[in-house]
């Protein structure tokens, strides 16, 4: 009983008891502080990305993380500092050049104009041609590296008052690099039906000097300079020298005899010493001027400029064949279908050695024209060839490939896979007609 009054005398008799109820009852009401931030939860990244992050810097965390993420906002704001101020310094220079630069163009005028500079007359001075006009005492601009300039080189020249304002550096002709075969042929020696003969006469001639010279420097002979093809239209002059520039590996050129003929006087005889001494500055080289009875007729008098000027052009190339310079491994082919029309000069022994002439096809070479040009076709086997190959009708190499193709043209039209002997009939007829009459009777009606 004693301990059943004592405990109820301590649960009534504490004063502190009565006073922390009085506390709670007086306490006013203080609502809750507002979240952090508002939304979603943020995730925790991950990857490269938060491996770069700077860590969040509280009070609580370590002073050294702290003293870290400031040194490096101090090296960005130095690198920033020193960026603003070589963008300051800078800009004034740049400014400066841009100006200068404006200055030179409005020097130099636009367009400029390209010609020849013919003397250096002092540091200042030089005389000057144009393909139009005539020779000019002009000045040089300070800003010409005159060190570069020389007799013969191709200047830049002011447009109105004719002074040198720049030098051009490529002093290859643009038609002469034109020229030049990068991509070898896809024709050889094994699509040419026949011509055994001819093919040996050139490979003598050409491959050969640049191949093994020292063959003919042992039986003590100079090799040929150059060699002329000639004969019909379609024998296959143009083809052989196709695949003279496949087998070889020298460099080949190739320009037409009509592409020597220019507008303005000296430009051709230019145009044909660029030529060479390009061939000579690639040697071994060989050139090929096909066409030649284009520039290389024979000489006579003339009454226009224009017929002068192609005679100057051909004294040139007579020039360049067999003048004082010797060419060094540089092989001419020429090629034309009237050689009795060339100029003797052209054709004497010096300059041409050998004049290879191709004669209509024979029997056998028909019959190898034949199987070269029908070895992809799909032939039905009614097909003989050999009535084609006997005929007494003049055919040269390409009026057989004329033939085979139109052939298989007329096969096409009738939505056949096979080209049958009757199609072969068709398109002789029709080729042989094309020949002889020319244009078709009501062609043009």
């Amino acid at each position: 009983m004693g301990q059943g009054a004592s405990g109820g005398l301590n649960r009534q008799g504490l004063p502190g008891d009565r006073k922390n109820d009085g506390d709670k009852k007086e306490k006013k009401f203080e609502p809750a502080a507002p979240p952090a931030r508002v939304g979603r939860k943020q995730r925790k990244q991950k990857g490269p990305e938060a491996a770069a992050r700077l860590p969040t810097v509280t009070p609580l965390s370590k002073c050294k993380l702290r003293l870290l993420k400031l040194e490096r906002i101090k090296d960005y704001l130095l690198m920033e500092e020193e960026f603003v101020s070589n963008q300051e310094r800078l800009k004034p220079q740049e400014e400066k050049t841009e100006e200068d630069r404006s200055k030179v163009d409005d020097l130099r005028g636009s367009p400029m104009s390209v010609g020849n500079l013919e003397e250096l007359i002092d540091e200042n001075h030089a005389i000057v041609s144009s393909s139009v006009g005539p020779e000019y005492y002009v000045g040089i601009l300070s800003f010409v590296d005159k060190d570069q300039l020389e007799p013969g080189c191709a200047i830049l020249m002011h447009n109105k008052v004719l002074s040198v304002v720049g030098l051009l550096q490529d002093e290859v002709d643009p038609m002469v690099s034109v020229m030049k075969v990068e991509k070898a042929p896809l024709e050889s020696y094994a699509d040419i039906g026949g011509l055994d003969a001819q093919i040996q006469e050139i490979k003598e001639a050409v491959e050969l000097p640049l191949t093994h010279p020292e063959l003919y420097e042992d039986i003590g002979i100079k090799p040929p300079k150059g060699v002329i093809l000639y004969g019909e239209p379609g024998t296959g002059k143009t083809l052989l020298a196709k695949a003279v520039a496949n087998s070889t590996s020298a460099t080949f050129l190739r320009v037409v005899g009509s592409e020597l003929i220019q507008k303005y006087l000296g430009d051709g005889p230019k145009l044909v010493r660029e030529l060479f001494r390009v061939a000579d500055d690639l040697s071994p080289s060989i050139v090929f001027i096909d066409e030649i009875d284009a520039v290389g007729t024979k000489r006579y008098d003339a009454h226009s400029g224009g017929e002068r000027e192609i005679q100057r052009t051909m004294l040139e190339l007579l020039n360049q064949l067999d003048g004082f310079d010797s060419r060094g491994d540089v092989k001419v082919i020429l090629a034309t279908n009237r050689i009795e029309s060339l100029d003797p000069a052209l054709l004497r022994p010096g300059r041409i050695d050998r004049k290879i002439e191709f004669p209509l096809p024979d029997i056998k070479t028909r019959r190898r024209i034949f199987q070269i040009h029908t070895s992809r076709m799909t032939l039905a086997d009614d097909v003989n060839l050999e009535e084609f190959v006997m005929t007494k009708d003049e055919f040269s190499g390409a009026d057989i490939k004329a033939i085979c193709t139109e052939a298989g043209l007329l096969a096409l039209r009738e939505r056949r896979m096979k080209v049958t002997h009757v199609d072969f009939k068709k398109a002789k007829e029709k080729v042989m007609f094309k020949k002889k009459e020319g244009v078709p009777e009501g062609l043009y009606m």
